[in-house]
């Protein structure tokens, strides 16, 4: 059983070095435990720090391209290098690398295939009464949408089997939290949550420049992941709502016309007519939308057996999955 903790960094020279020390290198359950850093762009020696710390594995990407891209880069990365549990914390020390064991037990027992480490949001001193409130609520939002039970689903402190890692996708350049989630939720992941403690703050989020941002980029990405796996229901939500208010005009201009004799309402009418023909769009744009999601469902598929190839992993009808030769040495 092998173990590949990732962490991306940009410019964390400042915390990374704790982070890689206090990293469990023996677990019970695990035989083997690395570690992979992936520089997003950093400028300040980040890359040169970790291989100074005995990093096995270090991804560099030359410029910044984002915590989702990182955070992808990491899962391949990790998946061609023989992982089978692969877990993701973050560069600032927010999460005590000691949790791990208990992040991935659920894995080892076989119980789950993605896990996320819920943090006691209410009681974490540097969020404000603002964020915690967002954060539950959004958190409340994400449940509703990918049907699973994560109490905090942007928790970056998660661990997810070899299985898990091969069909997860990310289309966002935003982050990866809320998306996976809704992802794993709607491929019927086995999902689970342990509660964890936090580290004191050592830097400000360099994903929420502000609150109004960070609500319009959430809200935007749950709905956009959410549509991608939901479209014909959401259309048809958009355009039954369409049709149902072009229905309600054209009675009320009926009832005008039949019962009271006006003269007059024609723009009831006309609106009435605009609503149906928009609400009848709309529909087929869900069907067509659905028809287009089931050629992303057939990509997917190829994605995560082009990843089974480059992994080294054959598929056994008899047994699932086995792992065959894992790569090993540093990427770059």
């Amino acid at each position: 059983m092998k173990l590949i903790v990732q962490i991306p960094c940009l410019n964390e020279t400042a915390t990374l070095g704790e982070v890689v020390r206090s990293i469990p290198r023996s677990i019970p359950g695990v035989d083997q435990v690395e570690v992979l850093v992936i520089d997003d762009g950093s400028t300040d020696g980040t890359a040169e720090l970790a291989r100074e710390l005995g990093v096995e594995h270090v991804v560099r990407f030359r410029k910044n391209r984002g915590l989702a891209r990182a955070f992808l880069a990491g899962l391949d990365a990790c998946l061609k290098l023989g992982a089978d549990v692969i877990v993701h914390t973050d560069g600032d020390n927010q999460y005590p690398s000691a949790e791990i064991p208990r992040l991935i037990q659920p894995i080892l027992d076989g119980r789950a295939d993605f896990v996320v480490g819920e943090r006691d949001i209410a009681n974490i001193e540097h969020f404000s009464d603002t964020k915690k409130k967002l954060q539950r609520l959004g958190s409340w939002v994400v449940r509703r949408f990918s049907g699973t039970e994560i109490p905090d689903t942007t928790s970056g402190f998660r661990a997810m089997s070899r299985e898990a890692a091969l069909q997860l996708n990310v289309v966002s350049e935003y982050s990866y939290t809320l998306e996976t989630i809704i992802q794993a939720g709607r491929q019927r992941m086995a999902m689970d949550h342990v509660r964890i403690r936090t580290n004191p703050k050592t830097r400000e989020s360099r994903l929420m420049s502000n609150t109004r941002d960070y609500i319009q980029r959430s809200a935007f990405t749950i709905l956009r992941t959410y549509t991608m796996y939901e479209p014909l229901r959401v259309f048809s939500l958009v355009g039954g709502a369409l049709l149902a208010g072009g229905l309600a005009l054209g009675v009320r201009f009926l009832y005008f016309l039949v019962f009271e004799r006006g003269v007059g309402h024609v723009q009831s009418l006309i609106l009435a007519a605009v609503l149906t023909l928009l609400g009848f769009q709309v529909v087929l744009i869900g069907l067509l939308a659905d028809i287009i999601g089931s050629n992303r469902r057939l990509l997917e598929t190829l994605l995560e057996k082009m990843r089974r190839l480059e992994s080294g992993i054959t598929i056994d009808t008899g047994d699932g999955p086995k792992a065959g030769g894992g790569a090993g040495g540093a990427t770059s």
